[in-house]
């Protein structure tokens, strides 16, 4: 009977201050196992942040950039310069001379063609020049060009130099006979053809405009067809070209 009236006195208690102490102690019991339990999973996770081996902190540069100043040489002050590197083109300076050309530039060693000429005999033109148009050949009997003048002179007559130069050649022709060159300089020389064998002058003799070569012969069996002429010719630079472009 008085075991009874305990049990209920416990009852009693627990249904009434007993549960909110009951209640303190489980609120209490979480409380500490879920304290426990976030420093075990915190401590497993978090990293540790101590520097390793020494401090750990970085050092940022000056980001600040001073442009270096250019100092622009004076084009009148500096001209003196380096010299080029080799398989490099040098740069010519505006006042660099010109290179000064003769205005007036001599043949050399030909001299020039003398303003002076005469005829070498007097008389009748027989046969012009004609190298473009073919003319009739009184000894062959056909039409030919013709590379110079024939001009009418008795045999024996006396053959003048055209114009001042040096005698170049003297020798037998094949078909125009005793011929006579003179070099007048500059690319002209003269010839005189079917002269009689016995000349005056021999390759080297300078001569004087009007200066005698020979006499009119009968040499040149080329043009025996024609009467008692001088053959003459004009030739500069190697090419024929008409005596009555020099000749008076």
């Amino acid at each position: 009977m008085k075991n009874q009236s305990f049990l209920k006195k416990l009852g009693d208690f627990a249904l009434g201050k007993g549960f909110y102490i009951v209640l303190f102690l489980c609120v209490a019991t979480i409380g500490i196992s879920g304290y426990y339990l976030l420093q075990t999973v915190l401590g497993s996770t978090v990293p540790d942040t101590s520097p390793v081996g020494g401090d750990a902190s970085v050092t940022i540069p000056d980001q600040s950039y001073t442009r270096p100043s250019i100092t622009i040489p004076d084009p009148i002050q500096n001209q003196e310069e380096d010299p080029p590197v080799s398989g490099q083109t040098p740069i010519v300076q505006p006042d660099d001379p010109a290179p000064v050309k003769d205005p007036d530039p001599q043949p050399e060693q030909q001299g020039t063609v003398s303003k002076v000429f005469t005829w070498p005999v007097r008389g009748a033109v027989l046969r012009d020049y004609s190298i473009e148009v073919l003319s009739l050949d009184p000894t062959l009997g056909d039409w030919r060009t013709h590379g110079g003048l024939d001009i009418a002179a008795a045999q024996g007559v006396q053959v003048l130099s055209i114009s001042a130069g040096t005698v170049d050649q003297v020798y037998q022709d094949g078909l125009m006979g005793t011929t006579v060159v003179v070099d007048h300089g500059g690319g002209l020389q003269s010839w005189y053809c079917n002269l009689d064998p016995e000349v005056i002058v021999e390759a080297g003799d300078t001569v004087e405009i009007g200066g005698p070569l020979g006499t009119v012969g009968s040499s040149a069996i080329a043009e025996v067809g024609v009467e008692s002429h001088l053959h003459l010719e004009t030739i500069l630079d190697g090419q024929p070209v008409d005596p009555r472009d020099y000749l008076e």
